[in-house]
């Protein structure tokens, strides 16, 4: 029992001591240049949104921070690296709702990191917003009820169209079919970009697409909007009803955000999260990203943490339900 005692005090005294140490780490930090790994390739909103934080922690704390490209496997080969790099808060990263979420539930033997326990959460930056939109031609539904009625007239009568299995395109749209008790045949391709041209064509009548590339053809009159997923109204059509005011429960929002391995010390955590919140809720962070398409969000760690989990759960369940296999 004394045993016991003495090594409980030995490990108290050294927690202790321990305690100072990391406080004034904290406090200098950072005192060296920072890695941000990117798991998508250059010129695309998620690089976007890691290239104006980087450039504002470099400017704020005069450390360079070096943006690094690691694409492949849906974002796996980055995430994966960022897994296993150094926890000393040096090397961050930018999650997303393919790596974190969708992917690992859909194979979850695929992956070499797990996708929330392997990383400590920083801050959600941006969502990408994504609209449910139908070719005017072949559905005469203007609105969400009518949409609703019409595919329960026609069931496995009509098709959409997803960027490929597994997407949070074809996830969502499967969301919206179980929420509503209505059924579509799933068309998938490589890409949005063939989705869209056969969309237009009228090959798939529907679909829940990224609102940078739907939104061009539904002002041009080629597409119809029905509503935007999330729940957040669009800064680009404040009039668009959200689809979770007509859906009991809907809500899918393609996230990113910054991250770095689990096992980071918390108060180095805490401090890049305070500084990031301070960034996203300035004017000038809020215009750069709209320009890209993104709404800015911008959370403490816990929160992004405690939604990083809620949101493999989501999607396990959603995956499930709807018997989605990988291609």
């Amino acid at each position: 029992m004394k045993k016991w005692l003495l090594a409980f005090a030995q490990s108290v005294l050294a927690l202790g001591m321990c305690l100072p140490a990391l406080a004034q780490d904290a406090a200098s930090y950072p005192t060296k240049p920072i890695r941000l790994i990117v798991p998508v390739p250059p010129g695309g909103a998620a690089d976007a949104m890691a290239r104006l934080v980087a450039e504002h922690l470099q400017s704020k704390w005069g450390q360079a921070v070096t943006v690094d490209n690691k694409p492949g496997a849906g974002s796996a080969v980055g995430l994966g690296l960022l897994a296993t790099s150094p926890k000393d808060g040096y090397t961050l990263g930018m999650g997303n709702i393919a790596a974190n979420a969708i992917n690992p539930a859909l194979q979850p033997t695929a992956f070499s990191y797990h996708p929330v326990k392997d990383f400590s959460a920083i801050s959600l930056i941006g969502i990408t917003p994504l609209v449910l939109v139908v070719n005017p031609d072949k559905v005469p539904a203007r609105n969400l009820q009518e949409f609703i009625a019409f595919l329960k007239a026609n069931p496995d009568k009509l098709a959409y169209g997803s960027s490929g299995t597994g997407s949070s395109l074809h996830i969502a749209m499967e969301l919206f079919l179980q929420k509503t008790g209505t059924k579509m045949l799933h068309v998938p391709y490589k890409g949005s970009a063939p989705m869209m041209t056969d969309l237009l064509g009228g090959q798939v009548v529907a679909a829940m697409d990224a609102a940078t590339t739907s939104w061009p053809q539904v002002k041009a009159g080629k597409l119809r909007a029905l509503g935007i997923a999330g729940s957040e109204k669009a800064f680009f059509a404040p009039e668009l009803p959200l689809i979770r005011e007509s859906v009991s429960g809907f809500d899918v929002k393609p996230w990113h955000g910054l991250m770095a391995p689990a096992g980071t010390p918390t108060a180095i955590v805490n401090k890049i999260s305070t500084e990031v919140q301070a960034f996203l809720r300035t004017p000038e962070a809020q215009t750069k990203l709209q320009d890209k398409g993104v709404v800015r969000v911008g959370n403490s760690a816990a929160e992004f943490q405690s939604f990083m989990a809620s949101e493999f759960e989501i999607y396990k369940k959603v995956i499930q339900d709807a018997g989605i296999k990988p291609e």
